[in-house]
C-alpha cells in the first residue's frame, strides 16, 4: 500500500486504538452472540472499547469532518468500480443457459452502486449539518489512507474481482471467522492486495466520536442546512425498495432505498451513518430481511462458482475490457517521465484509437458535469433561489440524473469499442480526474462553468458525428438536443443576473 506520510499521522491513532482494543479470538468469543442472535466479531468489541481520544492537534469537528473526507473517497470509489465491472458484463461468450443469470447479477450490482451514491451524497448531508467543507473528490490512486479497502482498480467482472468487492464490504466476524468461503476470499484477496482492508473500524470510530457532545456539540449541528441538503424525494426516484434485477427466485434480488437522508440534529447523522455502515455490511439472520451489499455480492460469488465448476472452467461472464483504461495518444509518444501508473506499478490499459478517444473524453467531461452538479445542488434551495417559474435547484437535479443515464450509455459504447486499431480488448469509462472540483465563487459564475463544459462536449459530439458511418448518430443527435435545452435554460437564467 502506498501511504501518504502527509496523512498517515492523522490516521495512525485509530489504527494503534483497534490493536489495542482488540481481543484475541478464543473458542469462548467465536461461540458469543448478541441479543438480536448475530455473532460479535472484533469490530464489534471496538464498540464497547474505552473511547477514541481524538489526536491533540485536531478538535472533535475537523477530525470527524476529515474522517468524513475519507468516508466520501471510499464511497464514490466503490461506486466507480462498482459500476465499471457492472458495464463489463456481457457479451457473445455468454450461453443462452446463463443469459438471465447474468443479467440479474449486472443488475444487483448496478443497484448496489446506486445506493453507493446514496451514501456518497448522504454524507454530504452530514459534512453539510455541521458546517464542513464537501468532498465531490477523490485521489487517481487513492490509497493514502488505511482505510480504503483496496487499491482503486477499473477492471472487469471476475471472481477474482468479485471476491474484493466481497471482502470489502464483509462484516469483521464473518471474515475473521471459520467459514471456508470466508478464508477463499482472504486467499484470493491476499495474492492480489498486499494490505486490504474493511471500513469497520472507521465506522465505529466515527460513530462514537458524532455522538459524543463532549467531542462535537449540539451547536456545531446547523438546522438551517436543511433546506440546501440532499432529500429522498429528490434523489430517490425510481429507487425505492423493490426487485433491482429480480429473478424470482429469492431475496438476494431484492433491494433496499436508496438512503439520502435530510439532517437536522446530532441524532439524525448519527442515525444516517448507522444506516450506510448496515447497509454495506449488514448479516441480518432474520426472515425476509433485505441482503446488504455483502450478502448480496457474496450471493453472487457462490453463483459464480457454481458455474465454474460446470463448465470446468471456461465460463466467462464478461467482455474482455481495459484494465484502468486512459486516454493516450494515436501517434504513441512516451512521456519523458514514468507515468504515476508506472511509478505505483498499476496495471493500465492505454486508449490510442482515434474514436476510442472521443468518446473516452466525451465520458469524462459527463462525469465531472455530474459531479459538478452534485456539488452545486447543495448551495440551492427551492426557495430564494428561484427565478420566475424556473427552480434552478430542480433544473440541477434533473441535469444530474440525465449524466448518470449519460454515463451508462457512454459505458456501454465504450466497452464495445476498441482501445485501438485491430485490438480484441475493448476500451471503458475512464473516470479521469478533472483537474479541479472546485466550484467558482458566485451564482452565475458556477452556470457559466456548466455552460462551458457543455460546450466542450459539444465540440467532441461534432467530431464524433464526422466518422462514417457512425452507429451511434441517434444518440449523438439526442445528447445535442437536450445540451442546447439546458443551455438556452441557463442563458435564461444568467441573463439580467437572474442568478
Amino acid at each position: 500500500m502506498n501511504i501518504n506520510p502527509k496523512r498517515d499521522h492523522f490516521i495512525l491513532p485509530i489504527l494503534e486504538w483497534v490493536k489495542t482494543n482488540t481481543k484475541p479470538k478464543d473458542s469462548a468469543s467465536k461461540a458469543m452472540f448478541t441479543s438480536s442472535g448475530k455473532p460479535i466479531s472484533h469490530c464489534d468489541h471496538l464498540k464497547d472499547a474505552k473511547p477514541f481520544k481524538v489526536p491533540a492537534q485536531f478538535n472533535g469537528k475537523d477530525y470527524i469532518t476529515m474522517l468524513l473526507q475519507i468516508d466520501a473517497e471510499i464511497e464514490q470509489g466503490l461506486m466507480l468500480q462498482y459500476l465499471y465491472s457492472a458495464y463489463s458484463i456481457g457479451g457473445p461468450n455468454i450461453s443462452a443457459k446463463h443469459q438471465e443469470k447474468v443479467h440479474t447479477w449486472q443488475n444487483i450490482i448496478l443497484g448496489i452502486a446506486k445506493e453507493e451514491m446514496g451514501h456518497f451524497i448522504s454524507v454530504q448531508n452530514v459534512l453539510k449539518v455541521i458546517g464542513a467543507p464537501l468532498n465531490f473528490g477523490r485521489e487517481s490512486y487513492p490509497w493514502d489512507s488505511p482505510f480504503y479497502p483496496f487499491p482503486f482498480t477499473l477492471e472487469k467482472f471476475s471472481l477474482g474481482s468479485l471476491a474484493k468487492y466481497v471482502y470489502a464490504e464483509a462484516p469483521c466476524d464473518w471474515l475473521e471467522g471459520d467459514d471456508p468461503l470466508a478464508a477463499e476470499i482472504r486467499e484470493s484477496v491476499d495474492a492480489t492486495v498486499s494490505d486490504p482492508h474493511t471500513v469497520g473500524a472507521l465506522f465505529i470510530v466515527l460513530l462514537q466520536l458524532i455522538n459524543d457532545p463532549k467531542v462535537i456539540s449540539d451547536e456545531t449541528f446547523q438546522a438551517g442546512t436543511y433546506n440546501f441538503q440532499a432529500k429522498f424525494d429528490e434523489w430517490g426516484r425510481g429507487y425505492t425498495g423493490g426487485n433491482r434485477g429480480s429473478d424470482g427466485k429469492g431475496i438476494y434480488t431484492r433491494s433496499p432505498d436508496v438512503l439520502v437522508a435530510p439532517l437536522l440534529s446530532r441524532d439524525d447523522a448519527y442515525n444516517a451513518l448507522s444506516e450506510i455502515a448496515e447497509q454495506g455490511e449488514g448479516l441480518d439472520t432474520k426472515e425476509n430481511a433485505i441482503p446488504s451489499h455483502f450478502e448480496r455480492f457474496l450471493h453472487i460469488y457462490k453463483e459464480y462458482k457454481a458455474i465454474l465448476e460446470e463448465t470446468n472452467g471456461t465460463f466467462d461472464p464478461s467482455r474482455n475490457v481495459a484494465t484502468n483504461p486512459h486516454v493516450g495518444s494515436e501517434t504513441h509518444i512516451e512521456a519523458e517521465t514514468p507515468s504515476d501508473s508506472a511509478a505505483t506499478g498499476e496495471e493500465t490499459d492505454e486508449i490510442t484509437d482515434p474514436q476510442a478517444i472521443l468518446w473516452a473524453n466525451l465520458c469524462d467531461i459527463r462525469y465531472r458535469l455530474l459531479l459538478n452538479f452534485l456539488n452545486h445542488s447543495f448551495l440551492l434551495d427551492n426557495g430564494f433561489n428561484n427565478s420566475g417559474n424556473s427552480s434552478p435547484r430542480g433544473m440541477i437535479i434533473n441535469s444530474a440524473f440525465g449524466e448518470m443515464y449519460n454515463l451508462r450509455s457512454l459505458a456501454s459504447i465504450l466497452v464495445q469499442t476498441p482501445v485501438a486499431k485491430n485490438s480484441k480488448k475493448m476500451a471503458g469509462p475512464p473516470f479521469t480526474l478533472p483537474y479541479t472540483f472546485d466550484l467558482p465563487f458566485g451564482e452565475h459564475n458556477r452556470w457559466r462553468l456548466h455552460k462551458d463544459l457543455l460546450e466542450g462536449s459539444n465540440n467532441i459530439i461534432k467530431q464524433l458525428k464526422g466518422f462514417k458511418d457512425q452507429p451511434h448518430i441517434q444518440y449523438l443527435n439526442g445528447l445535442q438536443e437536450a445540451d442546447q435545452k439546458l443551455l438556452r435554460a441557463i442563458v435564461d437564467l444568467t441573463a439580467g443576473n437572474l442568478v
